[in-house]
């Protein structure tokens, strides 16, 4: 069993920031592929963004480039993820995941692709 644990999630005003953090195992963290999804209400959960192994690639969603950033911190053993210019439409629960079995660049966009999810963290924008 992998224990990823969300936090940092909250209530912000369209136009704010805030920075969620998900820490997973210390041994073996490095291993993992990483990525967070979010899914609002009545609908399905969508990807938002990846990280490769060593975190030196990344990927995004359209609607998030240049508004959220994704990182992470080996030694740590936590990824981030910065968002910025918060819309209403970012409103959703964001899961991080954690993907076995890949190469050190490897970045994983399909839900199908994690083995480890978190408990999700609450993120609502108001207008």
């Amino acid at each position: 069993q992998v224990w990823l644990v969300e936090s940092g999630g909250g209530l912000v005003q369209a136009g704010g920031s805030l920075r969620l953090s998900c820490a997973g195992p210390g041994r073996t963290f490095s291993s993992y592929a990483m990525g967070w999804f979010r899914q609002a209400p009545g609908k399905e959960r969508e990807f938002v963004t990846a990280i490769s192994r060593s975190g030196s690639s990344a990927d995004y969603t359209d609607s998030v480039k240049g508004r959220f950033t994704i990182s992470r911190d080996n030694a740590k053993n936590t990824v981030y993820l910065q968002m910025n210019s918060l819309k209403p439409e970012d409103t959703a629960v964001y899961y991080c995941a954690a993907a076995v079995l890949v190469t050190t660049e490897s970045l994983v966009v399909r839900p199908a692709g994690y083995t480890y999810w978190g408990q999700g963290t609450q993120v609502t924008v108001s207008s």
